[in-house]
């Protein structure tokens, strides 16, 4: 279901010189000793980004999920990157979530950071819903203008494709803008903020659960900390 989005983002990311790091295999690659399912994992060493790991679940017909999060070098305060979209096969059902995370709430940093991702909200009525994320608070480092969806095989097959190559066009255009202006935050707020986020996220993560099923407690925690949200320890 997600391979061609992940072939897309990988692409995107070895045209900017992106280089594999190494990781330890048992995140590298795992499969699940209670079901077929695998996942499969990547951090890649970006210029510009302090961190970029993707995450593939592939759980057959039952679920498949794409995962990413982008955390920009400490000297560039724009948002984080991040994806999040799951197949649930058997019942055709869709959850997709596209977001530049922000740091801060600010009204200048939004205005500075969000024109890009404000007109992709407008072009892509179906994948702005209005309902609330269950597991996070939508006002804290998510924006108001993520692409977010509960649906289905038309908006899996149809709009998610052609919106989730928008969206990585106006990441990167997002990314070389901020390059060419300086910071309004200071490297050492990035990194507390990039932190906070971690520990916000490891404590809510809903793949953790989904990730629990399938590999067990004791390995997907060790994921959660070590790899997902390193910062969070």
């Amino acid at each position: 279901m997600f391979d061609p989005f992940l072939e897309t983002l990988h692409q995107d990311i070895k045209a900017r010189g992106g280089q594999t790091q190494t990781i330890s295999p048992e995140f590298e690659l795992q499969r699940s000793e209670r079901n077929a399912s695998t996942i499969r994992s990547w951090l890649w060493d970006v210029p510009g980004f302090r961190r970029w790991r993707v995450t593939r679940l592939d759980a057959g017909e039952s679920l498949q999920v794409l995962n990413s999060v982008a955390y920009p070098s400490h000297d560039l305060d724009h948002p984080i990157l991040g994806i999040d979209l799951l197949w649930f096969g058997a019942r055709q059902k869709l959850v997709a979530v596209l977001d530049f995370q922000p740091l801060i709430q600010d009204e200048g940093y939004l205005k500075r950071h969000f024109s890009g991702l404000k007109a992709l909200h407008e072009r892509f009525p179906e994948l702005n819903g209005e309902e609330t994320m269950r597991s996070f608070d939508p006002h804290q480092y998510f924006s108001p203008w993520l692409l977010f969806c509960r649906g289905g095989a038309e908006q899996a097959h149809e709009s998610l494709p052609q919106a989730f190559d928008e969206f990585m066009k106006c990441f990167w255009e997002l990314h070389d803008t901020a390059k060419s202006v300086p910071s309004q935050l200071p490297p050492d707020e990035v990194d507390r903020l990039q932190i906070a986020y971690d520990v916000y996220s490891a404590e809510r993560d809903p793949a953790h659960g989904l990730f629990t099923s399938h590999f067990g407690k004791a390995w997907s925690d060790k994921f959660l900390h070590t790899f997902l949200f390193p910062a969070a320890l």
